[in-house]
């Protein structure tokens, strides 16, 4: 008699805290083919949660061509329901200046599978996954798992939450009417703003990462990360604000604006992100003046508004400076942290 076949299916996970819902899977990633439905489920989530943030199949396949310290083959988890996605999730880990080597995650979790106990159980498989990989990591190394999510998130914030995280900072959206006529700025002396020639991306690059020294939570600039930014159309450097003292790059705003966004949303939008100035130059009024100038350019191209993040507890007194130039909170994010143990 002839044993009947048995198809061994390896690309399936064993999720021990799962729910019981009829036709719930959960499987490893399948490669690029995953890329069309990752786009459509962060659009899902996108349009849910009311994010700025514009989604589409470029954006995936970019970033998972510059993953760091992630093996997508084993640091991911997807669930279907009767073989269509409705949730993914990943882990990685990075290391922060401040000595802490942080285990990070995320579970997008479609709106409508919401609630139902899919998330925490691929939270718990991916904490198991990180785990393993922080055993082969140094023991003396202080370490922790990370993530986080806009205030609208209430099911994934209340789900890490109930999973022991707790919240350890926070940082504001913030937006600026540009109606009114926005004060002229001038540079500290002995400043000067230039074009940016491909030559100074990089010199560029690191001196915001050595500014960015001194936030909280700040690690390595991984030059992966420059290269998945170059790839983007969010890179333009002929909109970036730099001040150079000579050689030196002194400060700068690293201004940009996403076409797609605009459009989705109805709106004019410039980002005013990654303003910095190193130590040697702070206190002299330079980041004022870079931001101004930002103002300036984002009324002579026709936007109506400009927006940064901002962390609340700053030191350097960030949040100060930009609500004296008409910044105004529009939401808050939350990052929560939970020891690894």
């Amino acid at each position: 008699m002839t044993a009947p076949s048995v198809k061994l299916v390896q690309n399936v996970i064993p999720v021990p805290d799962s729910p019981a819902i009829s036709g719930l899977t959960f499987r490893r990633f399948a490669g690029p083919a995953d890329y069309p439905a990752m786009a459509d489920l962060i659009r899902a989530c996108n349009e849910a949660d009311r994010q700025d943030d514009s989604a589409d199949l470029a954006s995936v396949e970019r970033t998972y061509r510059h993953l760091v310290h992630c093996d997508p083959g084993r640091d991911m988890i997807f669930a279907e329901v009767d073989g269509s996605l409705i949730a993914y999730g990943r882990g990685w880990w990075e290391d922060e200046w401040s000595g802490t080597r942080t285990y990070r995650l995320f579970v997008n979790l479609h709106p409508s599978w919401r609630g139902r106990g899919i998330g925490r159980a691929m939270l718990r498989w991916i904490e198991t996954r990180m785990r393993d990989v922080a055993s082969g990591h140094p023991a003396g190394t202080p370490k922790a798992f990370q993530s986080g999510g806009d205030e609208v998130q209430v099911d994934w914030l209340r789900t890490l939450e109930a999973e022991g995280y707790s919240p350890v900072r926070w940082g504001h959206l913030m937006v600026c009417t540009l109606a009114e006529p926005i004060a002229a700025c001038p540079l500290p002396p002995g400043l000067e703003v230039r074009p940016v020639r491909e030559a100074d991306v990089l010199p560029i690059w690191r001196a915001a990462e050595e500014a960015f020294r001194d936030h909280w939570g700040s690690g390595e600039w991984n030059d992966q990360y420059l290269a998945e930014w170059r790839e983007s159309p969010t890179f333009q450097p002929h909109l970036w604000q730099v001040a150079w003292d000579g050689g030196e790059v002194a400060g700068m705003v690293l201004n940009r604006f996403d076409e797609a966004e605009n459009a989705g949303h109805g709106r004019k939008r410039g980002y005013t992100e990654t303003i910095c100035v190193r130590r040697p130059w702070r206190g002299r009024g330079l980041a004022r003046a870079l931001i101004t100038r930002s103002l300036h350019l984002w009324t002579e191209m026709g936007m109506t508004e400009a927006a940064h993040g901002v962390d609340t507890q700053n030191a350097t007194g960030a949040l100060e400076l930009y609500q004296s130039l008409g910044y105004r909170a529009t939401r808050t994010f939350i990052t929560y942290r939970k020891n690894l143990g």
